[in-house]
Parts: C-alpha cells; sequence; structure tokens
C-alpha cells in the first residue's frame, strides 16, 4: 500500500542505512524495522522472579544460600 508520512530526519537517516545495507526499498526497511518493534513490544518482559499464591517473592536458585546468621550479620553492620 503506498502512503505518505513525515518522519523525523534521524529516523529517515536510520532506514536509509538500513535498506542500504540489507539492499532492500526504504519502503522495506521502514515495514522491517516497524514490525521488530511490534514484535519487541508483544514479548513479555522476562520476569527474574514469580510470586506464591500469597504475593510472596520466589527467586530461582542462583546455587547461593543465604543463612540466617548472613542475614543477622548484614543487620548488624547497618547499625
Amino acid at each position: 500500500m503506498r502512503t505518505n508520512v513525515n518522519i523525523a530526519d534521524d529516523a529517515r537517516a536510520f532506514a536509509e542505512v538500513y535498506a542500504q545495507a540489507n539492499g532492500i526499498s526504504l519502503g522495506e526497511a521502514v515495514t522491517a524495522v516497524m514490525r521488530k518493534g511490534i514484535d519487541a513490544l508483544a514479548k513479555p518482559e522476562p520476569v527474574e522472579f514469580e510470586r506464591s499464591a500469597s504475593g510472596f517473592p520466589i527467586f530461582k536458585n542462583r546455587g547461593r544460600v543465604i543463612t540466617t546468621q548472613m542475614v543477622i550479620d548484614a543487620l548488624a553492620e547497618e547499625d
């Protein structure tokens, strides 16, 4: 489909470089970049932890154990 749009100079320059680098037309480059942006928005952000049914965060096991004594020592250092 053919249409006219106003594009910021920096976005147009990027699209021209992208088009040249990939051997495609400017319109194809704009479409490709827009689709990549749409795909990125559609993908959920990576979650570093899950939550229990009560809402308490559950962190993935990274091989390091935090003991009660380590917590006590850290709290003592804050005082």
